[in-house]
């Protein structure tokens, strides 16, 4: 459907134009000045939501100072744009011409001010003009171009309307391909017999709409040679590429229209040889939701500060995001990316203080703190964690094997027994006590990897059968036994914390207040680690001998110790130097970066939630709390009257009205836009990275990220059509991408073909 412009005396629509058209703004007091400058009578009643959504301005009611071009194909306005330029006098000569629009009478004098305004301009801009005309007479640029043709527009001709249909076919084609996860490419070259074609899966879908007879396709089939590509890889990236920035742009609308966002990125991933971080969005939609949306893939650089410059420049140059309206930022890594991704988020929060880093709700604490520690062997025993539990997850007959021998050893402690094969169906993993389940399991793990490997029976493949004989000797080794029962031993001591950070959010808010006491029982450990250390590795040892793993220093230290005579290191010093020490430190140490005063300051703000309030018995001093947000509150003045307003609401409700437990429950209450300080205060909390997304429905971003990886090999990963296969359900306008390629890439009547390249014709 095509825009209007709202302004008065403008005719311009955006199917007409190659002007950009931009939304009314929800912010009250810029909306109301741009109503006041359009002078439209009829829409002086209507609220900023209403205007945002039915009303539109074209580009040539703003000056060129307030127009931002992103990127070739995405025009915004400057946060403080007002529109200036409008005609509101030409109307007069023809009455009739003001149709709908009901421009508000001019007084005498205004019209007189609005014809000189108008004179003094063109005799200014008068020397200008010949001046650039005479300069760019020769070489007009793209913006002059697109002008002229705004105010004189041709009618395409038949070749025109046949080429714009032609590449509707093929953008149609790719997001269909994106959509159902369908590789670009066929069969690798090497796999195809000498002298024989095959076409990729792009041309061979085009050639299956060409014979099920598709005109638009069929004559260009007519009028191309028979060894011509009709799409070159050239002309396909440049369309995934316009295909990705579209559907990524419907999703930004969404978030720079909620004002408020978070900045959230999952683990390094592998796409086609090349590490990527998957980057995702929190924000609050129109229908009160708390959204978790993913935007796209960043190039992973090995250098921390290039990184983080990077990172900061996609997302506001390529992206179009403000990061001013950034209030939180989280990065789900594994161990050896971590200490970069914290350079990132320091970098940012020298730039945007406002943007707090946090611990991400959808990783446990623990395991959160567990990869980050910079210890090697923690590295490598998180990897095998998950390698193990992956193999138990390639089938039923595997975890069967595994629960057949849970059964056998936990004859004495039956509850136990059943309790740990239900947790061995699940991602057990990432939960928060996943290093007592990994201790609890050890015995039951190695006596089943090794009857699989010596099965005398044949039930197992010689895959299955290697891959449990390789994972066998990766938990049977000491190191990898001192430092599960290490890990398990030190997040003891932030289990139930973390545990919290996971719950409801009152315990959320409770678990705020607790953080000094989990710090000062690190503190305790540290100071006597001689003493903890020492139980610890004789749970070690203990362990390790019940299984009949012989206890030895790593292979690596042993073999640099030969040429040094006199070490006397033990196992027990060298384990407590390399591994309990440093793992203590920088627990302590991570934990007051992840929960900083300001991140602090944002959980003990859920006091708003009315069900904190109950618990509270309605003695709270959110105000206090609320200072760090007051430049985002819409009447910072009226907080503390509001807030009180707010109190007494919940406090003498009737009997059958109970407290709202979450702040999604909160949004959606009917008269909460009666309270707009508090309102947007649960928006800004709602989207910090910390708070769990309480509807499921709306937290598919991650879901569908993570199902694109598991079911795409590496190869075949693309960037551009995961966004599309990802983002299945975000509407596209086939029209826009058109447009844009035409634009970006071929003149009207240039023909697509004419960038295609050829194949040897067999």
């Amino acid at each position: 459907m095509p825009n209007f412009c709202a302004a008065p005396n403008c005719t311009r629509k955006s199917t007409q134009s190659d002007l950009a058209f931009f939304r009314f703004p929800r912010d009250p007091t810029r909306c109301q000045k741009w109503v006041e400058n359009c002078r439209r009578a009829d829409l002086e009643d209507k609220t900023p939501d209403q205007l945002n959504k039915h009303y539109r301005l074209c580009a040539k009611h703003f000056e060129t100072s307030m127009i931002c071009r992103t990127s070739p194909y995405r025009t915004v306005l400057r946060d403080n744009a007002i529109p200036t330029i409008f005609d509101l006098t030409s109307h007069l000569n023809n009455p009739h011409s003001r149709h709908r629009k009901r421009i508000k009478e001019l007084s005498e004098d205004e019209i007189r001010t609005l014809k000189q305004k108008k004179i003094d301009e063109t005799s200014e801009q008068e020397p200008k003009h010949k001046e650039i005309n005479n300069s760019n007479a020769q070489n007009p640029s793209a913006e002059e171009v697109g002008e002229e043709q705004d105010e004189d527009i041709l009618p395409l001709t038949l070749e025109e309307k046949e080429n714009k249909e032609y590449l509707k076919s093929l953008f149609e084609i790719l997001i269909l391909m994106g959509k159902q996860n369908i590789p670009l490419d066929g069969h690798e070259t090497d796999e195809i017999p000498e002298g024989l074609f095959t076409p990729d899966n792009f041309q061979a879908l085009l050639e299956c709409r060409i014979n099920s007879g598709e005109e638009v396709l069929r004559k260009r089939f007519e009028t191309t040679a028979v060894n011509t590509l009709f799409c070159s890889k050239t002309q396909q990236k440049q369309m995934l590429e316009i295909c990705e920035s579209c559907i990524r742009e419907e999703t930004l609308r969404e978030v720079r229209d909620s004002h408020f966002f978070s900045i959230i990125t999952d683990d390094v991933v592998d796409i086609a040889g090349e590490e990527h971080l998957p980057v995702l969005v929190r924000f609050v939609d129109e229908a009160h939701n708390l959204r978790e949306e993913f935007v796209g893939f960043l190039p992973y650089e090995a250098d921390a500060e290039i990184l983080a410059v990077k990172f900061h420049t996609t997302i506001t140059e390529k992206w179009g995001l403000n990061m001013e309206y950034c209030r939180g930022q989280a990065y789900v890594v594994s161990s050896g990316f971590s200490s970069k991704m914290k350079v990132v988020a320091s970098r940012l929060l020298e730039k945007y203080p406002q943007a707090i880093y946090t611990l991400c709700s959808s990783c446990a604490l623990n395991m959160w703190l567990a990869k980050s520690v910079p210890v090697m062997g923690v590295s490598v025993a998180l990897g095998t964690i998950e390698e193990v539990c992956s193999f138990f997850h390639r089938s039923p007959q595997l975890l069967l094997e595994l629960e057949n021998v849970i059964s056998l050893l936990f004859q004495n402690n039956e509850e136990r027994g059943k309790e740990l094969k239900e947790i061995c169906h699940s991602q057990w993993t990432g939960r928060h006590d996943a290093f007592e389940i990994l201790v609890d399991l050890l015995q039951a793990l190695v006596l089943c990897l090794d009857g699989i490997n010596s099965d005398t029976n044949v039930r197992w493949n010689n895959c299955i059968a290697g891959r449990a004989f390789v994972l066998c000797s990766a938990v049977t080794d000491f190191d990898f036994i001192v430092t599960i029962v290490v890990l398990k031993n030190v997040l003891s001591f932030t289990r139930a914390f973390g545990k919290n950070l996971q719950g409801q959010t009152s315990d959320v808010f409770f678990a705020a207040s607790s953080l000094t006491a989990v710090l000062h029982s690190l503190n305790e450990v540290m100071e006597n680690i001689e003493v903890y250390h020492e139980f610890w590795f004789e749970e070690a040892t203990n362990l390790a001998t019940k299984l009949d793993i012989q206890m030895k220093l790593p292979g690596k230290f042993r073999r640099a110790q030969h040429s040094n005579l006199e070490s006397q290191l033990t196992s027990e010093s060298y384990y407590k130097e390399t591994l309990s020490v440093p793992t203590v430190e920088h627990i302590i140490q991570e934990l007051k970066d992840i929960f900083s005063e300001q991140h602090l300051k944002a959980l003990k703000c859920l006091s708003l939630v009315p069900s904190v309030m109950g618990q509270l018995k309605f003695n709270t001093s959110e105000e206090h709390h609320a200072d760090m947000y007051r430049s985002d509150l819409p009447n910072p003045d009226t907080l503390s009257a509001e807030l009180h307003c707010w109190r007494i609401k919940w406090k003498h409700r009737g009997k059958d009205i109970e407290l709202p437990s979450t702040i999604y429950e909160a949004l959606h209450l009917p008269d909460i836009k009666f309270f707009p300080n508090v309102y947007a205060l649960l928006k800004v909390l709602c989207i910090l990275p910390v708070m769990k997304v309480e509807n499921e429905r709306y937290e598919n971003g991650r879901k569908r990220l993570k199902a694109y990886l598991r079911n795409t090999l590496t190869d075949q990963r693309s960037s551009n059509l995961a966004l599309l296969n990802i983002n299945f359900d975000i509407k596209h306008d086939l029209d826009l991408m058109v447009d844009t390629y035409i634009k970006l890439y071929t003149s009207k009547s240039e023909l697509p073909t004419d960038n295609s390249e050829t194949i040897e014709n067999t």
